[in-house]
């Protein structure tokens, strides 16, 4: 079965699954429009959608279907888009995204994006769980046994948090060292590199570009390839749009240029 057609395929699954009797349906999954469904308004976006963004975005080889869905989801989490959610998280599981991995995707982006944010995601998340008899047993615990600190990078990290952020509100330099760095990023239910790649791609969807450029490095150093971050902005210009991706460009490029050079000083 070719990507378009699954795609028409998962599409009217979804709609059935959002048509049932069940009153609280509604709350749960909206409605996912179908391609015939866009075909009756707008026949541009339903070719697009089938050829463009299924037919060729989705297949090209330079980020993984699973990256993608990473991606993906980090867009539709930090923007509550919720009605493609449902859709996004088949093919997310369908692509090899664990149930545990969405799971934290969804506590991290609590962070990144805010609470309503991920709690927005809550029941829609729930519906699929459910469907694919997904039980809490299969997620990660509340407490884990955390990954080992890299002591070098945290002590260059509080000292900048400590100088810059702490005349200014002592409990934010509490909660981003005892709930961000402390825990949130040690959690070991998602890999460091899926980590920065789900917080710069929601950075880049949000339009907050002042940390992208610390995030990015950080991705690079957790295991994203320049060539993977390269196609993560064409995958990002379909989902969180053309302006926020070219306004991330140019941090991308900076940050592409800086690690160069020392390479480029060592080969020399």
């Amino acid at each position: 079965m070719s990507w378009a057609k699954a795609g028409v395929a998962c599409l009217t699954l979804l709609l059935v699954a959002c048509s049932t009797k069940d009153p609280m349906s509604a709350h749960r999954s909206p409605e996912v429009p179908t391609l015939e469904d866009m075909r009756a308004v707008s026949p541009a976006l339903a070719h697009n959608t089938e050829i463009t963004l299924l037919g060729e975005v989705w297949k090209r080889p330079g980020l993984s279907p699973r990256d993608r869905s990473l991606t993906t989801l980090a867009v539709l989490i930090s923007k509550q888009q919720t009605v493609e959610l449902a859709y996004h998280l088949n093919l997310a599981l369908d692509n090899g995204v664990k149930p545990s991995e969405i799971s934290e995707v969804i506590n991290h982006l609590a962070f990144y994006t805010g609470w309503g944010n991920a709690t927005a995601t809550i029941l829609v998340t729930k519906e699929v769980f459910t469907r694919r008899g997904i039980t809490p047993d299969q997620l990660p615990p509340a407490s884990p046994p955390l990954l080992a600190i890299d002591q070098a990078s945290e002590k260059v990290r509080t000292a900048y948090v400590d100088k810059n952020v702490g005349p200014v509100s002592a409990g934010l330099v509490h909660y981003t060292s005892a709930s961000l760095f402390h825990d949130l990023w040690l959690r070991p239910g998602l890999a460091p590199r899926d980590r920065s790649l789900v917080t710069v791609s929601a950075l880049i969807a949000t339009g907050q570009v002042a940390q992208l450029a610390a995030h990015l490095n950080r991705a690079m150093d957790n295991g994203l390839t320049q060539a993977q971050a390269s196609e993560m902005l064409t995958q990002l210009a379909f989902y969180a749009g053309w302006p926020n991706v070219f306004t991330a460009v140019p941090v991308v490029h900076e940050v592409f240029t800086s690690r160069q050079k020392p390479q480029m000083q060592r080969d020399g």
